[in-house]
């Protein structure tokens, strides 16, 4: 389940003191600015279990960008092992082993069962279409003993159905506000959030903000330097991991026009020539497919007041 962390420390030494340098460069101009986190406690030898939890539809980037966050984690205080030097144990988990497509078509075979997996202390749940009563009831049981649960992206649809955030605020990809709020009433949708945690559970927006959380969440366990130089490594250059609300711009809602008409379901541009349609109040209405001209049909206008 680990990589191949010999051929990693050869490059993280190569590094270091680049690292060191624009460490100091940022100390020096101010560029990075973010206010102090909660600290998670690592255990001072041994892995830190990071389960995957997929299914079929699995969206890659929402799993493999935290993956390679934590793959990346490297500490060199923490021992002399380099099991301990890189803390996190990442493994897959599913209902059963059967290989699994996610998007794109990739095939992935799951390392676990959810009869058979370890207990993890972080729980990872991207978007994905196969969401299943053995996964609700595996992510209930182990979340309470969890450092961390958390969703990226859709995935937070997973995570509500859990019912764990119930009462509490979340956010997802933006395309999905409206509809996360509308099945989930119980649960505030925070518009323009990066990332959003409340206690041991967090939900990442769209996509690319996984890895944000991902790296912010070993930030709580090793802290800023920790996450600053595996974001180097990456070459990773965006700083959402230190701006909770950065996804500002996805707070304002797109607006649909004659010209480029809007699904008032999913927020997707549409051809008014071959797509589905409904009117109310004398204005037309366009869909990306009957299923969303029938939700809309349902709910006009519940569909069309504003959020938050």
């Amino acid at each position: 389940m680990r990589s191949n962390r010999t051929v990693y420390l050869v490059i993280a030494a190569s590094l270091a003191f680049a690292a060191q340098v624009l460490g100091a460069e940022a100390r020096t101009t101010g560029a990075v600015a973010a206010p102090p986190v909660a600290k998670l406690v690592a255990p001072a030898s041994g892995p830190i279990l990071v389960a995957f939890v997929l299914s079929k539809g699995a969206v890659m980037i929402d799993f493999a960008g935290p993956w390679e966050v934590f793959q990346d984690v490297h500490v060199p205080s923490r021992g002399s092992s380099m099991d301990d030097q890189m803390p996190f144990q990442l493994y897959t988990v599913s209902d059963s082993r059967d290989p699994i497509r996610v998007s794109g078509g990739m095939h992935i075979v799951p390392d676990y069962t959810f009869e058979d997996a370890p207990a993890p202390k972080i729980i990872v749940i991207p978007a994905q279409g196969g969401e299943t009563p053995k996964m609700l009831d595996w992510i209930r049981k182990v979340a309470p003993q969890s450092d961390l649960v958390m969703s990226v992206c859709t995935g937070a649809y997973v995570l509500a159905d859990t019912g764990l955030l119930a009462g509490k605020s979340a956010t997802t990809h933006h395309n999905s506000f409206r509809s996360f709020a509308m099945k989930h009433p119980d649960i505030h949708v925070r518009l323009g959030a990066r990332f959003v945690e409340e206690g041991n559970l967090a939900t990442a927006g769209g996509l690319s903000s996984g890895i944000d959380l991902a790296l912010h969440v070993v930030e709580r366990y090793f802290g800023r330097k920790a996450a600053t130089d595996t974001a180097y490594q990456m070459e990773y250059q965006g700083e959402g991991w230190l701006k909770p609300e950065s996804n500002a711009i996805y707070a304002r809602p797109l607006v649909s026009t004659a010209a480029h008409p809007l699904c008032p379901i999913c927020q997707m541009e549409v051809d008014p020539g071959t797509a589905p349609k409904s009117v109310f109040k004398g204005k037309t209405y366009y869909f990306c497919s009957t299923d969303d001209k029938e939700q809309f049909d349902a709910a006009p206008a519940k569909w069309l007041e504003p959020l938050n």
